[in-house]
């Protein structure tokens, strides 16, 4: 029997919140562990070509192998450019409160 590799495949969606935790063989890829995870068929909205995908907040490619214990990141797209909307907020005359709200 081959060796295993612990990981774990995270999305957060509008809706829900999907952590899955499982075993899989060494040497798995990013895009093997998703497929392994099964979470492509809870969150139907995940689109690999689109969604961007990481290790513990590092993006990743979908053919970088995992180590024991990696955390796989499945990222929602932004709603909104982050810059554009604070320039906006600027010319509107908002500032951001204490405590980014």
């Amino acid at each position: 029997m081959g060796e295993s590799t612990q990981v774990a495949v995270a999305y957060v969606g509008a809706r829900q919140q999907v952590l899955r935790r499982f075993t899989g063989h060494a040497g798995m890829t990013v895009g093997e562990a998703i497929e392994l995870s099964r979470i492509l068929e809870q969150c139907p909205e995940i689109d690999l070509t689109v969604n961007q995908v990481g290790i513990f907040g590092k993006l990743a490619k979908l053919d970088q192998v995992l180590e024991d214990g990696d955390r796989v990141e499945i990222y929602r797209a932004l709603i909104a450019d982050p810059k554009a909307a604070r320039k906006q907020r600027a010319a509107e005359g908002k500032g951001m409160r204490k405590g980014g709200g």
